[in-house]
């Protein structure tokens, strides 16, 4: 860990000094150092590599939110709960943007998904700061399988456990645990 934050420290040097300078940012670097953060569930690392807000978006879905970098922050708390390994699979830079196929799994997505999650996904920037990350496809979601089972989830703790209600949508490091708990109510129900 202790390798992590003086490797992004002093990554954050070397981005300052390149902002001074005529050369080119290494945003490629940036991402895979953000996807780096993301499987580390490393909260002190994130807020280094982000503008001041962040918008996130799911093409497919027609959705999308901005986060300030402490919303962000918390969105990582919450993700942490859950074990999360992030995996590049391709990246590569066009011109200002960062184009990455990333596959995550977690005890979440184990549960729900029972494989990874593989979204192809593109990063935008300003200057050497992430502005916005978009999920452009889902290369392996089976969502028809994902939603019976999250609905499953939801309905059986409503009945079983109503004093976990609200886990689905609580994206706090809190929310997470309970959402963790309802899982393992569920799991071993018999």
């Amino acid at each position: 860990m202790n390798k992590t934050i003086v490797l992004l420290f002093l990554l954050t040097i070397g981005f300052m000094s390149c902002k001074n300078s005529e050369k080119e940012i290494d945003k490629l670097g940036i991402a895979k150092i953000y996807y780096e953060v993301l499987d580390q569930s490393n909260v002190s690392g994130i807020e280094i590599l982000l503008a001041d807000s962040l918008l996130t978006k799911e093409t497919e879905y027609n959705y999308e939110q901005t986060f300030s970098k402490k919303q962000y922050v918390e969105w990582l708390k919450w993700d942490s709960v859950f074990d999360p390994a992030y995996k590049i699979l391709k990246i590569e830079q066009d011109d200002d943007i960062v184009k990455a196929e990333i596959s995550k799994m977690d005890r979440r997505i184990t549960f729900l998904h029972k494989e990874p999650i593989v979204t192809t996904q593109i990063i935008r920037f300003d200057n050497d700061k992430i502005t916005s990350i978009e999920t452009t496809k889902y290369v392996v979601f089976n969502d028809s399988a994902f939603v019976k089972k999250r609905d499953e989830l939801v309905n059986w703790i409503a009945k079983n456990h109503p004093e976990l209600n609200g886990f689905i949508h609580d994206q706090t490091k809190t929310g997470g645990m309970n959402y963790l708990k309802a899982i393992e109510l569920y799991e071993n129900k018999k």
